[in-house]
């Protein structure tokens, strides 16, 4: 089994109405509930009651049925959290790094996928983005020995300047697209790094949460780049992996 771990806030747990797209029915598709893999069921990432269909579902049925395989879901997004609670050490890593372990008896993890950063679009926040964020992904990896796998990055919808709860995050200035430059940043200066657009991806009322049509969508978007980054990053991974300088700056963390 190939299993995938979700990382992050709201839009990644999913907020999208059930009723609004037909249901992705694939038996090869599993979720790590109570340290088991189990069908998969709607919501994935129940992290609170408005939890609904995710961008994972499209994901995952696109892999299992390109690669064959049964895909396992990890899902340990948690809605409305900051990148300082995600940070190595905290609760929410923790947790994750524990689910993911016990993931790792029975599969392999072959990917990350992550979508946070309405809660960071402030300014002392935002600024510090990459570089905060980057301390993180490296200590997933080196916790977890995925120095070889693709991290899928996620950008912020434009619709959050029309954001109904505007003062929440000081987006009255459109800071979201900061946090997009930073995504973007960070996929280009790490190896099996990559970066996922939302332009042209729909909101619910709220303009905070992708609705279930975009998270379908942007599921098929997170599949394309990570195919992506297999066939285009291995050969550097795999040398980066290798490399001594590497190392020594893992062991440092």
């Amino acid at each position: 089994m190939h299993s995938f771990l979700l990382i992050g806030q709201s839009n990644m747990a999913g907020r999208g109405f059930v009723n609004e797209v037909e249901p992705i029915i694939n038996n090869k598709i599993k979720v790590l509930r109570n340290g088991r893999w189990q069908p998969m069921y709607v919501p994935i990432n129940c992290d609170r009651v408005a939890s609904g269909i995710s961008l994972a579902e499209s994901f995952a049925d696109a892999y299992a049925n390109d690669h064959d395989v049964e895909v396992g879901l990890i899902p340990c997004a948690d809605g409305g959290t900051s990148l300082e609670q995600w940070k190595e050490g905290g609760l929410l890593y923790d947790n994750a790094i524990c689910q993911a372990r016990l993931a790792q008896r029975t599969s392999t993890i072959a990917g990350v996928l992550w979508h946070q950063g309405e809660s960071d679009c402030r300014k002392g926040l935002y600024d510090t983005y990459a570089e905060r964020f980057e301390r993180i992904m490296a200590a997933f990896r080196r916790d977890l020995d995925l120095c070889d796998v693709p991290f899928i990055l996620g950008g912020l919808g434009d619709f959050l300047k029309n954001c109904n709860l505007k003062s929440r995050w000081n987006l009255e200035r459109e800071t979201y697209i900061y946090v997009n430059e930073a995504l973007k940043k960070i996929a280009v200066n790490n190896v099996m790094t990559g970066f996922v657009s939302a332009e042209n991806l729909s909101a619910n009322a709220d303009n905070l949460h992708f609705n279930a049509k975009s998270l379908r969508e942007f599921g098929i978007r997170y599949y394309q780049e990570f195919c992506r980054l297999e066939n285009r990053d291995k050969v550097f991974a795999d040398k980066y992996v290798e490399d001594d300088l590497f190392r020594l700056d893992m062991e440092k963390l």
